[in-house]
């Protein structure tokens, strides 16, 4: 069932969500101190591009107070915008029956978008 979820995701907007993610970590790497920032966005890159059978987690480690740094500045040079097309995305998605399990996912980008650094993203096992 993920499979299909991820082609009908990947068909219908999916796709321009992964190249997003994708050239803002490119841009992102051009610069040597923006390389931590564009790793985040390859990893929401991945994620977008296969959401269905996908979640995130906190890496098991102890709290990091420079994971808390990096997000901080993370969410005031972009991140917020990230979180908040997500939002949108996913409340508008969720207004049908049919667009609830794309509304989903949109939700689920949210939890990475907002804090990416310290989270990992892992298959779900079926």
């Amino acid at each position: 069932m993920s499979l299909l979820g991820n082609i009908i995701w990947l068909v219908f907007g999916g796709i321009f969500v992964f190249f997003g993610y994708l050239m803002g970590g490119i841009v992102l790497c051009f610069t040597i101190i923006g390389i931590p920032w564009g790793f985040q966005c390859f990893k929401l890159a991945v994620f977008a591009l296969f959401p269905f059978g996908s979640e995130t987690r906190d890496i098991k480690q102890p709290p990091s107070s420079l994971n808390l740094l990096m997000n901080i500045i993370w969410l005031i040079f972009g991140g917020a915008w990230i979180v908040i097309n997500h939002l949108i995305w996913g409340l508008f998605l969720s207004i049908t029956v049919i667009g609830l399990p794309w509304g989903v996912q949109h939700f689920k980008m949210v939890r990475l978008a907002f804090m990416p650094f310290g989270r990992v993203i892992y298959e779900i096992d079926d």
